[in-house]
């Protein structure tokens, strides 16, 4: 009987909020750039199609009792002579459909991006809010580490980081954690650019008088770090967070391209250009391509997408 008169004022409040959130400068912003919608809805559509990509896919291309080895290096949209099979974007040489074989392996590429950037944003941020904040012999630890890793490619810290994990695994368990020892090895390749980025907003932050405030009333650093200076910088750590997304599903492409990523029997995107490759000048051009072009599509459009956040976040573009 209470909720009844509350329902025309909860939506009337509702309502408000979400008018508010349309007509702010963020949805300004992304309302006036076609970059960024046609990016956010093409980001959008390979997301949702890895999701349920069990329920899009013509058959799970990783299920050995799924396959037929006739419907091998069909071209797309032909039928097959022997089995009388069609498929969208042909088949590999094994007769997987390439466009099973690419939502599957991009719910691999996505995984292994979101995850290996959650984890360098946690090093990072960690390690910039503690070298700013507390500073003295700390700060000059962690900033030189920082500097001596930027002087490596991170491609090549990632592989070294990968071989000494795999290394150290046992061999009955490597195909098991390949996939955890990749994200480890991006991860951990990837979380200067955090840290530098977080020590520098927190130096101009600390000095603020909201902070000397929470320091008179008996804050502790970590709750002034965690608490007070933290959601002040975090818009920056959102930006680069976005662009290393798109680092971070290149990198373990290429890492699995190389034959050190994800095992085969969990391929990503990155192995199927890999087997792709060997098919390249054989006529069978789709095995590669179709790959090739949806790692491009989620890579260029989350550049995009982050290059457009950059922007929108900066208050002296508004």
């Amino acid at each position: 009987m209470t909720d009844a008169p509350l329902s025309p004022v909860r939506e009337a409040r509702a309502r408000k909020r979400f008018n508010r959130a349309w007509d702010s400068d963020f949805a300004y912003s992304f309302r006036r750039s076609p970059v960024a919608v046609v990016s956010f809805v093409v980001v959008a559509i390979l997301i949702l199609a890895a999701v349920f990509a069990p329920w899009i896919a013509q058959h799970d291309p990783f299920n050995p009792s799924s396959l037929n080895l006739m419907n091998g290096f069909t071209p797309p949209m032909a039928t097959n002579e022997f089995t009388g099979e069609t498929f969208l974007l042909g088949t590999d040489d094994q007769g997987r459909d390439v466009f099973s074989t690419i939502l599957y392996g991009m719910r691999i590429s996505l995984f292994v991006g979101f995850s290996a950037v959650l984890l360098a944003m946690a090093i990072g941020v960690t390690l910039g809010l503690v070298a700013a904040y507390i500073g003295g012999w700390l700060e000059t630890i962690i900033m030189r580490t920082a500097d001596v890793q930027l002087t490596f490619p991170a491609i090549l810290v990632a592989m070294l980081i990968f071989g000494i994990a795999k290394g150290i695994t046992p061999p009955e368990y490597r195909d098991e954690m390949a996939i955890w020892v990749l994200i480890l090895a991006i991860g951990l390749s990837d979380w200067v650019q955090f840290a530098r980025v977080v020590r520098g907003a927190t130096l101009v932050e600390k000095n603020k008088e909201y902070v000397q405030a929470a320091r008179l009333i008996g804050r502790s650093r970590i709750a002034i770090m965690a608490r007070h200076i933290l959601p002040n910088v975090l818009n920056p750590v959102l930006v680069i967070a976005t662009i290393s997304l798109a680092l971070a599903i290149i990198a373990e492409a290429t890492l699995s391209f190389l034959g050190v990523g994800a095992p085969p029997t969990q391929p990503s995107l990155g192995t199927l250009i890999r087997i792709g490759q060997e098919f390249m000048f054989s006529g069978e051009w789709w095995i590669l391509f179709f790959p090739a072009l949806a790692l491009l599509a989620l890579a260029l459009s989350i550049n995009l997408l982050g290059d457009w956040l950059r922007d929108a976040l900066n208050p002296r573009l508004r």
